[in-house]
């Protein structure tokens, strides 16, 4: 019988990635404070989430999940917004027509604000500080008071996600994703790029669908899956005061939901079954996701899929394997054949950033696109060979025209990083390369599709 639960035990159990408020009493306050704001979003939204998940567990699917690696204060602008959202689209698209698949989308955004460090310092020039962890806790600045973790920061951080899931929704539901706007989303540098290129042949062939179906009846007025769209949001829960604060009680089952996000996720970090992160997110209904590393073993993996997901629903959780692309091949097999042995149900993604990132000759951190790329074709090649399915993938990735990760058609070098490295934390897709990857992929849900239709023709014939 698991222990009882309620939105505070996590205090009770170790607790790692975790800042020290100096001003506990303000702290308080401001925990008070987000008690008692309203939700950002709704328990049936998150719902309505699990429920296509679910669909991707069973192979009927695929999540589409990216954003921003730290959202931050000075970048909160509607167009970056935009241009976050307009990427994810697009790449929506892609998979959507090139690999015949339903895509659930999920963005790294409204709430993605804190960061897990390897050090809980710093050292510049001989001055040693503490670490920058997210918006949401410090400042990037490398001084004293920034780095200070400031209590009242998790209120900013709460506005700043309200007014982002606002433009969201309006973005979504009031006629920016109609799909007849398809070329319109293909602006800027990325229209001049080799991906931008193949983007347009697709949005030429969709228009042609569009205008048949349009000749039989179907139109954005009579379907409006043509006009909108879901977007869901999501974060790593890595500061538990916050979301303790947005758990909230649904009216409607009487369950617990933390309104902070559509659906949370556990870090590679703070995975451990017997910590704070791990005991708080057991009790809320939302989906959740738990990152798994190289140092994951199979039967911890299912003692916490256990903790996690104790009536294994379909669409509850999502693994998301960031390995690293030299130990992909290594690594994951045996996850993956421990998990099916043991019966249960979750959606596999992958997450090819985390593990490749690398200093570059010339002193940035970046990540190479031939490596990314490499995890993601070894992640679909391994589900190929394990016969399960390859369900998602999940990126940080930016609208705009940085140059953050090295490679890709861009052929972005060492030396062009510091042309527009703009991030505060790690780096970024930008949006050329992410769509670039999403035909990529594409491709590999095709060849993944007609295998299993393959599998079925001689299952049946047998």
């Amino acid at each position: 019988m698991a222990e009882r639960w309620t939105p505070n035990t996590w205090r009770s159990k170790p607790v790692k990635q975790m800042p020290i408020y100096a001003d506990q009493a303000k702290l308080r306050a401001a925990e008070q404070r987000l008690a008692s704001y309203p939700p950002l979003v709704f328990a049936g939204e998150a719902r309505r989430l699990k429920s296509s998940l679910a669909d991707v567990a069973a192979g009927n699917g695929f999540l589409l999940q990216g954003g921003d690696c730290a959202e931050s204060f000075a970048e909160f602008h509607p167009n970056n917004i935009r241009d976050t959202f307009r990427v994810l689209l697009q790449m929506a698209v892609v998979l959507t027509f090139g690999g015949s698949t339903p895509v659930v989308k999920v963005g790294r955004m409204a709430g993605q604000f804190a960061k897990p460090r390897s050090t809980d310092t710093e050292t510049i020039d001989g001055v040693e500080l503490p670490s920058y962890r997210g918006d949401i806790i410090n400042g990037f600045d490398f001084d004293p008071a920034s780095r200070e973790p400031d209590p009242d920061r998790m209120v900013q951080s709460y506005n700043q996600s309200a007014a982002t899931l606002n433009l969201l929704r309006a973005f979504s539901q009031g006629g920016y994703a109609d799909l007849h706007q398809v070329h319109r989303w293909n602006l800027g540098f990325v229209e001049r790029s080799p991906a931008g290129e193949r983007y347009r042949d697709l949005a030429d062939r969709l228009d042609e669908t569009l205008n048949f179906m349009a000749a039989c009846g179907i139109t954005a007025a009579t379907t409006p899956q043509l006009r909108e769209t879901d977007f869901f949001t999501s974060h790593e829960a890595l500061l538990l005061p916050y979301e303790e604060a947005l758990t909230r009680v649904d009216s409607t089952t009487g369950d617990w939901y933390d309104v902070s996000a559509h659906m949370l996720w556990i870090g590679d970090r703070t995975r451990q079954p017997d910590h704070a992160h791990v005991e708080f997110l057991r009790g809320v209904k939302n989906p959740i996701g738990l990152k798994c590393g190289p140092t994951s073993d199979p039967d911890e993996l299912i003692r916490l899929i256990d903790m996690l997901n104790p009536a294994n629903e379909p669409g509850r959780l999502t693994l998301i394997a960031r390995m690293g692309y030299e130990k992909v091949q290594d690594k994951l097999p045996a996850l993956i054949r421990k998990v099916q042995r043991e019966g249960r149900v979750v959606v596999w993604a992958c997450d090819p950033m985390h593990g490749n990132t690398i200093k570059s000759s010339t002193g940035y951190k970046t990540r190479p696109f031939d490596r990314i790329l490499s995890e993601v074709k070894d992640f679909f090649s391994v589900h190929q060979a394990e016969g399960t399915h390859p369900g998602g993938v999940h990126f940080e990735l930016t609208g705009q025209d940085v140059t953050e990760c090295t490679g890709g058609a861009q052929a972005i070098t060492d030396h062009a990083l510091a042309k527009r490295y703009h991030t505060h934390c790690d780096p970024r897709l930008n949006a050329s390369q992410a769509l670039e990857l999403a035909f990529l992929i594409a491709e590999g849900l095709k060849r993944s599709r007609q295998q299993s239709d393959r599998d079925r023709r001689i299952a049946a014939a047998e």
